[in-house]
């Protein structure tokens, strides 16, 4: 068992992760830099994925028309309220956060990282079809001066789900970008969705061991939950399809975990809608609950993080 699983948790949590690192808490601190999506400016398409609000998916960042030191002393300040001693991570979540001219993202990233002596990394989220060579190479000299981790959106491994949500890249251009972040030894996460239509239980576990053959640090798991002002929300609101119910959603959870690289670090186990903006499922809400289910069910199996990887 990895030494990172703990015996409240059967599986490698991020805040066991950050602790072993750093000896602190850490927090990530949510910086809206102002970028769009060429998923949605019409480079590739004008819609969007199909479960993203009209705000973006990163919607829990400061305020885009603040400038990155006002965004980041607002929410430091209210992580010190409760954790005086904290540690912070820059973290770059709304939209694509690479695309923008090489010289843009210098700046900010450069500025970033000095907002305060306690940052101890930066986190991007970004595509894998927004990672030209340029933009890694810089990526690989910020990552000699301060770690930095990059996030991508898989979602799912099957390209007829992709089409569907409207990913607009496809799996070959993803492990294309894995590969060339990890030739530079830049920490990537992977984010996947639970619950996508039409998909299986078995297809959720292929997505899983599709990401055992990538050489990756972290995973975000998400349910589905769908929005308002999304298109999937629309689409809910015409003509309500099945969602996963919190017990299908621990089952899939549960056994992902049991086949998943236990070197992998868990970033995420659950969405986080913000609730006056969710429709469907409310149990999205209940963000411990979840955990817990979680937990409860990994031991009733007897299982923990890569019991069943082969």
């Amino acid at each position: 068992m990895n030494k990172f699983v703990t015996s409240q948790h059967k599986y490698n949590t991020l805040s066991d992760y950050f602790k072993n690192k750093y000896s602190s808490k850490v927090f990530k601190v949510s910086l809206d830099g102002g970028f769009t999506c060429p998923n949605r400016d019409g480079t590739i398409s004008d819609k969007g994925c199909i479960y993203c609000s009209e705000k973006g998916s990163g919607e829990f960042a400061g305020n885009r028309l603040d400038s990155l030191r006002k965004q980041f002393e607002e929410i430091k300040n209210n992580i010190l309220k409760k954790w005086p001693n904290s540690k912070y991570i820059v973290y770059f979540q709304s939209f694509t956060n690479t695309y923008a001219p090489l010289d843009k993202l210098k700046k900010l990233y450069e500025d970033a990282i000095k907002l305060d002596e306690k940052i101890v990394a930066i986190s991007i989220s970004t595509r894998p079809d927004c990672l030209s060579n340029e933009i890694i190479d810089y990526l690989n000299d910020l990552n000699k001066r301060i770690p930095v981790m990059i996030e991508l959106g898989l979602q799912s491994k099957h390209e007829e789900t992709n089409k569907y949500i409207n990913r607009g890249y496809t799996l070959d251009v993803f492990t294309n970008a894995v590969k060339k972040l990890r030739e530079k030894n830049i920490e990537t996460i992977v984010h996947i969705i639970n619950g996508l239509p039409n998909e299986t239980l078995e297809d959720m576990k292929d997505t899983i061991k599709y990401i055992n053959t990538l050489d990756i640090q972290g995973l975000k798991i998400h349910n589905l939950y769908v929005v308002k002002n999304s298109r999937l929300g629309k689409e809910y609101l015409k003509n309500p399809f099945p969602m996963l119910t919190l017990k299908e959603y621990v089952n899939i959870v549960t056994e992902q975990l049991a086949i998943l690289d236990p070197k992998i670090i868990i970033h995420r186990i659950n969405g986080d809608p913000k609730k006056e903006e969710l429709i469907v499922p409310t149990w999205s809400l209940q963000k411990f609950i979840i955990m817990n289910e979680i937990d409860k069910e990994m031991i009733r199996k007897k299982y923990y993080q890569g019991i069943n990887n082969k």
